[in-house]
């Protein structure tokens, strides 16, 4: 009964079908019968990469294809007649002609199997994917020195939007497209620009406005954060929607699809008047963001989803908030996806070992990502015009350095920080030992990390393809160092003494996050893994026994009190901000001073005695160090860094008397890529 006839075969249809249910129905077998025929029989079903990873998909189209070769199959065995006991010579020779006849036939059959499989191999493997941007003309349009970054094109491909530090400061600027010409659109107005986590320009559909993301630092929280729209031929900035971080319009131009910065980063659509009053579309699940919204062809609107910074996908959802869908599953640092058309998707992410982010390109049905560029170069946006011709991106080389400055008297130092000559030039996320230092360093296609002590440098671990997550730890009698790699896809937990000796891994298991901390006594490592997608503190013994979960909440990057305890934590990014909380070992609340910190690096180091804890904080390319007294709540600025000292990391001597600071120097470029016809 289960086998298919010629006269039930399903009627062609390039219909999507999206469950086993559904492929039973339209095969008119039942969902055992479908299932075996995937597994033994190369039935085409793909399968979802989202959350409900059991789900699958079948294109009707590919079902008609596959079962007409195998009803052909099936047809030619059952025409093939039994063989005759007469030993007639007549019989003999017809059965050798029917022999030779049918050998011609199942040749041509099993010709057309291979055919047809061979075709249904080539569309889930994505074999006739082409490279979008292969054969495209690249021009620079900036061409000076500083960061030009977050760049926008307009819809018909002639006007460009960047940010920009050319004036000293930053500010929006515009050029048209080959005109060698640009004008600042903002100039000075008061307020931040910059907030890399999200698609900070943008256009109005008919070119006239550049809209802008704006945080005013002189209003409260809740209030400080808005979009705001300049003429694009230049005039007066104004508020456009207050209370939204990001937007994107129709591709009719009649509706505007924005979001908030509440938690969850709620999605609402209106008419661009003014705020919505309808109730979002869409909120993430608590702990977790949805950033860079685009609205593409067919009413989907596509979007970051995840835990920042680097544990993000695309996903798209319809225009009123039904099938939500998860198109990627890098889980990495992505960010910028555009639509060239309604099925080529262009993205920036990380790669698996954290080298990046490069430039992705996907055909949406298929799903099969493909890298598009390589090199040292790092791309920080993308925009595209609206036939997907033009091409924007932001192309950006980096140098991070290690400077000392002096803090014994606790005040802002009057004078300049002083740099660290390194044997690898460059290094970051420093950490300090009793008379030593450790720092990261690129090496080669991996990283490493380093030891200075006295005059001395020497490279304690280094691993290919690996990358340090957060910064290495020192336990508090600097004799073991502790630290997380990414490395094949996995996340590990090294110990090793503070010569590099004894190393071994003490994690396997756990995604980890952020960087480790050691507990006061040495016996165990603190430190941040996803539980169901939401970062917890786990403690996990020296000797490599099974971890225990200490924080229960939301929590990455741990600061243990020297006493063992409390040990402080950050939590969940909302909007551009961070809490600062404390538990103890017994996960009960310990109560700090309020500490509300700027996106970026979330490092906390207590001073000598465990009573002043030391922070970044500022804007989030411009920070200086902070100390807040935990007895009183007294706030203390540290140090006075200059605008374009942009503070990264840092880490506080044993004694309490010196800070080492990692500077970030980026030089970034506008690239126009224009795409061939097709």
């Amino acid at each position: 009964m289960d086998e298919p006839s010629p006269d039930v075969l399903p009627r062609p249809n390039e219909g999507r079908l999206d469950s086993w249910k559904k492929i039973a129905v339209y095969l008119k077998r039942d969902i055992t019968t479908v299932q075996r025929w995937e597994k033994r029989e190369g039935m085409p079903v793909h399968r979802h990469l989202h959350d409900k990873m059991g789900s699958v998909y079948a294109f009707q189209s590919e079902l008609d294809a596959w079962m007409q070769g195998r009803s052909g199959q099936q047809s030619l065995i059952a025409a093939q007649p039994a063989p005759s006991d007469s030993g007639a010579a007549p019989a003999v020779r017809a059965n050798s002609i029917f022999r030779s006849r049918w050998a011609v036939l199942a040749g041509a059959a099993a010709l057309v199997v291979v055919g047809v499989r061979a075709s249904i191999w080539a569309k889930h493997s994505d074999y006739f994917w082409r490279n979008p941007i292969a054969g495209a003309a690249y021009q620079s349009v900036t061409g000076f020195d500083g960061r030009n970054e977050a760049a926008a094109v307009s819809r018909d491909g002639q006007f460009i939007a960047f940010l920009s530090d050319r004036g000293g400061r930053t500010d929006v600027w515009v050029t048209q497209a080959g005109s060698g010409q640009f004008h600042n659109l903002t100039r000075g107005l008061d307020g931040e620009f910059v907030n890399p986590s999200i698609r900070e320009l943008g256009f109005s559909p008919d070119g006239s406005l550049v809209t802008f993301w704006l945080r005013r630092q002189s209003r409260p929280p809740g209030e400080d954060i808005g979009i705001w729209a300049v003429p694009t031929l230049g005039g007066e900035p104004k508020p456009f929607l207050e209370g939204a971080a990001e937007a994107t319009w129709s591709p009719d131009g009649k509706q505007l699809a924005y979001h908030t910065p509440r938690p969850g980063d709620p999605l609402f659509i209106g008419d661009g008047n003014g705020p919505s009053r309808s109730a979002p579309i869409m909120t993430a699940p608590p702990g977790l963001h949805s950033h860079f919204p685009v609205w593409a062809p067919g009413n989907l609107i596509y979007f970051t989803k995840g835990t920042l910074p680097d544990q993000l996908d695309v996903w798209r959802v319809g225009s009123r908030g039904e099938d939500p869908e998860r198109i990627t599953a890098h889980a990495s640092r992505l960010t910028y996806p555009v639509l060239l058309n309604e099925r080529t998707l262009l993205y920036l992410a990380s790669a698996a070992d954290g080298s990046g982010p490069w430039v992705y390109g996907m055909d949406v049905e298929r799903r099969v990502p493909h890298r598009l560029t390589s090199g040292t170069e790092q791309y920080t946006s993308l925009a595209a015009s609206a036939d997907g011709r033009r091409v924007i991106a932001t192309v950006s080389t980096s140098q991070r350095t290690l400077w000392r400055l002096p803090i014994s008297d606790g005040s802002a130092g009057e004078s300049a920080p002083e740099r660290i000559a390194l044997t690898t030039g460059t290094g970051f996320a420093p950490r300090v030992g009793p008379n030593y230092l450790l720092y990261v360093a690129a090496a080669g296609t991996g990283e490493s990390i380093w030891k200075i002590s006295g005059s001395a440098a020497v490279q304690l671990w280094a691993g290919s393809d690996a990358r340090i997550i957060g910064a290495p730890a020192v336990s508090a009698d600097g004799r073991h160092i502790a630290f997380s790699v990414r490395q094949h896809a996995r996340t590990l937990l090294y110990t090793m003494d503070s010569d590099g000796s004894r190393m071994r891994i003490i994690s396997d298991s756990l995604q980890l996050r952020g960087a480790p901390a050691w507990a006061p006594d040495g016996a165990s490592v603190t430190t941040a893994a996803d539980d169901n997608g939401v970062p917890h503190l786990f403690s996990v013994p020296r000797e490599g026994s099974h971890p225990k979960p200490i924080v229960l909440g939301y929590s990455v990057d741990p600061t243990w009190s020297p006493d063992g305890r409390f040990v402080i934590y950050s939590g969940p990014d909302i909007g551009t901000k961070f809490t600062v909380k404390a538990a103890t070992a017994e996960n009960a609340e310990y109560s700090l001073p309020q500490l509300l910190l700027t996106r970026g690096a979330r490092h906390l180091a207590l001073l000598p005695g465990g009573r002043k804890l030391v922070f970044l904080q500022g804007e989030i390319q411009h920070k200086n160090l902070w100390m807040v007294d935990l007895d009183t709540g007294t706030l203390q600025q540290v140090t006075h860094m200059p605008a374009e000292f942009d503070l990264r990391d840092f880490d506080i001597s044993t004694d309490g008397r010196e800070a080492i600071l990692e500077r970030a120097q980026a030089r970034s470029d506008v690239v126009m890529i224009d795409r061939p016809a097709a």
